[in-house]
């Protein structure tokens, strides 16, 4: 999926019905790496697989997956994302 993709104008969220952020998977990555940083991994971990895209709700805070291509839009496939992880995905949206 692509952020020019016909499909992204008629998505929607399932619990607002508002429109949805593209995420990359370097977006997606640098999130979870900071949010690692201070998890405190033990040595020798293996490292998480790279994410793939997502779609972001910015007014309810909630990432959908996108897996194999395929949104993931059902309510209990968002996850809620932090304050502080918000305030960064903001930052990336509004270029």
């Amino acid at each position: 999926m692509n952020a020019e993709d016909p499909l992204l104008k008629i998505l929607a969220c399932p619990l607002d019905k508002g429109p949805l952020v593209l995420l990359e998977p370097d977006e997606v990555l640098l999130d979870e790496a900071a949010e690692a940083d201070g998890a405190g991994e033990a040595d020798g971990a293996e490292p998480a697989p790279a994410p793939e895209q997502s779609l972001y709700n910015p007014r309810l805070h909630r990432r959908y997956p996108i897996v194999d291509g395929i949104p993931q839009l059902l309510p209990s496939s968002g996850e809620q994302v932090t304050e502080d992880e918000h305030e960064r995905l903001l930052k990336r949206t509004s270029t």
